[in-house]
């Protein structure tokens, strides 16, 4: 084999091995992100539960000018 050709396996295979890892990395990413959107829906949905047994008209009037 050509060294020249040695050479260009080697560099491809670095590159093949740095995209897997940059792809693992963005897909833990992913994951995370979708585990922070549900406790954001489950947080949302704990507060519309405490909220489903208020008066009806209580804060209709609510004034939040400053």
């Amino acid at each position: 084999m050509d060294v020249a050709a040695i050479a260009t396996a080697m560099a491809a295979a670095k590159a093949g091995q740095t995209q897997s890892m940059l792809a693992a990395k963005m897909m833990k990413m992913n994951l995370d992100a979708q585990a922070a959107i549900v406790q954001v829906l489950d947080a949302a949905q704990a507060n519309i539960d405490t909220l489903a047994n208020v008066a009806p008209g209580v804060g209709q009037n609510l004034d939040i000018s400053v």
